[in-house]
């Protein structure tokens, strides 16, 4: 088999990468291309469906594993929302077995949010909103995941 070939066959068999902000109110959640080369904001689900939503994305698309954010204080203890995400991990490593978790410190990411959306020139009514905030803070997680690995 040539190189060229064996590199055809090794991207088409990737799958996507998700990021999850995960909130009390609203869960950001954001994916990857099929390469794994860019992350995008999806879309923000509330917690209580979000583990419906993942089952119904997962069986439209291919995904390769899930990043999830790690609640953490600047001096790196955990926040308590923490307690719910474990709860979440349990609940989505029971139903998505197939589907590795990876966790990513998400300090500051909603306040890089704030900051890349005015970079790019978003209206402010469209910076108001919380959700977009989110999933903006999912995609930021999953890039800085991405340049980790």
């Amino acid at each position: 088999m040539s190189k060229t070939k064996k590199i055809k066959m090794y991207f088409c068999t990737m799958g996507r990468i998700l990021a999850i902000d995960y909130g009390t109110k609203r869960c950001g959640i954001a994916e990857t291309d099929p390469l794994q080369i860019i992350a995008s904001p999806l879309t923000t689900v509330e917690p209580a469906k979000i583990l419906d939503f993942l089952q119904d994305y997962c069986s439209r698309e291919k995904v390769e594993s899930i990043v999830i954010g790690e609640a953490l204080r600047s001096d790196g203890t955990h926040n308590p929302v923490e307690n719910d995400i474990q709860s979440f991990i349990k609940k989505l490593q029971s139903q998505l077995p197939q589907l590795k978790i990876y966790r990513q410190d998400e300090r500051f990411s909603s306040k890089n949010a704030l900051e890349s959306m005015i970079a790019a020139g978003t209206k402010k009514k469209d910076r108001r909103n919380k959700a977009n905030i989110d999933a903006v803070s999912a995609a930021i997680i999953l890039q800085e995941f991405l340049q980790r690995n």
